[in-house]
């Protein structure tokens, strides 16, 4: 694997950084910078994925034909941390990274010629409909009814910690159509109109106070069969496909490696616990240098798996390992921007950031006041939000259940 870049390459660079030098706006860099979570504020991302979209370059990764790039390997990591560089608010996942390949993998020609392109302007926003109260990391234990009436699946029951669900106009979901004594079978997998009858959206609070998650609740409501997404019962296949999207479809390191460098660069300033500076710090800067090594391994091995899903090949089990390393990597590095905050970062002023969602019972002080610097009120938030990490898209638990057995025979 070749890892010195071309001149083509560096060509390839120079594009992208003059693109983003244009288009960013000041107001799209601060919703990237200030991000609490995974999640950019809804309104920024969708603007931002407007003018890629305009570029060409909202869905890198899709096939040429269907609006994706005609890019090399080096040329999406580049794209990715040159976005994350400069500031770039993140999109949505659901829509392009995910349900897409789902789509363009098992979907009919009508379904992809509706949905595709209209995921690409952000006219389609989904939100997905996998966990259930009883049925998370076990996701096969999922018992949201879809009862056949006809042309329609006549759907009852319930989803939770579902992203966006207010911001969402369609769902795409995993619903339970017969009971087999295998519960993987009997499983469909459904895209769902959000304005439909019988739907009812309740927030959760989340930790960090934001109302990004939320519970769905389904009271018979009607769903035509032409929204199923391959076979009737047979969308569990669907589901894992998706899935090594989700976990293992995009590269971590270069945010990662960002947030470590930010690390490196604030600690230089902040006081140690010893006097001098915070990255002099024996006990500080072995936990950094560790992560930064740490970040660096994960690169190689998501140019490996990247390399594969670029010529066509889903990640596969390997996308579990990538899932693992990434947020708990994440982790880490909170953790140790949270050290690096110090007494100010340990104040409660989302007011001073750019959530993923709205605020719950918060009223910012009148003034706009600010203890610390902007990047010390994010700390906290996304030191709370990234606690998830290791739960969702599968807890990390199970994502060594899955190497085990897949990778290790075990």
């Amino acid at each position: 694997m070749e890892l010195t870049w071309s001149e083509a390459d560096i060509a390839f660079r120079d594009e992208v950084r003059r693109f983003l030098d244009e288009k960013l706006t000041p107001d799209l860099r601060r919703a990237g910078r200030l991000m609490t979570s995974v999640y950019a504020d809804h309104e920024a991302s969708l603007k931002w994925q407007r003018i890629l979209h305009e570029r060409g370059w909202a869905a890198p990764a899709w096939p040429v034909e269907y609006g994706g790039c005609d890019w090399t390997l080096t040329q999406h990591y580049i794209f990715n941390r040159e976005c994350t560089l400069a500031g770039a608010p993140s999109l949505s996942p659901m829509g392009i990274k995910m349900v897409a390949h789902a789509l363009i993998a098992f979907g009919t020609k009508e379904q992809k010629d509706y949905f595709l392109p209209r995921i690409l302007t952000g006219e389609v926003f989904f939100c997905q409909g996998y966990s259930e109260p009883e049925a998370g990391s076990d996701l096969a234990a999922l018992s949201m009814a879809a009862v056949d009436d006809g042309d329609h699946l006549v759907c009852t029951g319930s989803k939770i910690w579902t992203t966006h669900a207010r911001e969402a106009n369609w769902m795409f979901a995993l619903v339970r159509t017969s009971r087999t004594a295998k519960k993987q079978q009997g499983i469909t997998f459904l895209l769902i109109d959000m304005t439909s009858p019988g739907i009812e959206i309740r927030p959760l609070v989340m930790t960090s106070g934001e109302e990004v998650q939320n519970q769905v609740f389904f009271d018979h409501v009607r769903v035509p069969k032409s929204n199923v997404v391959g076979r009737i019962d047979e969308g569990w296949a669907v589901a894992k496909y998706l899935l090594e999207f989700e976990r293992g479809g995009t590269a971590y390191s270069p945010a990662l490696q960002v947030m470590a460098e930010n690390i490196a660069a604030v600690a230089a300033e902040q006081p140690g616990p010893l006097g001098g500076r915070l990255l002099d710090d024996p006990a500080f800067a072995r936990k950094l240098a560790d992560a930064r090594i740490r970040t660096e391994v994960l690169e190689i091995l998501e140019y490996r798996i990247l390399a594969g899903v670029a010529e066509g090949r889903n990640p596969g089990p390997a996308s579990s390992m990538l899932k693992v390393l990434g947020t708990e990597l994440s982790q880490t590095l909170t953790e140790l921007a949270m050290e690096a905050a110090g007494p100010r970062g340990r104040v409660y002023q989302p007011h001073a950031t750019a959530p993923g969602g709205p605020v719950a019972d918060y009223q910012p002080p009148p003034d706009g006041y600010v203890s610390g610097e902007p990047w010390q009120a994010v700390a906290p938030l996304r030191y709370l939000n990234d606690r998830a990490g290791s739960i969702y898209a599968g807890s990390n638990e199970i994502q060594r259940n899955i190497l085990a057995k897949a990778a290790l025979g075990l």
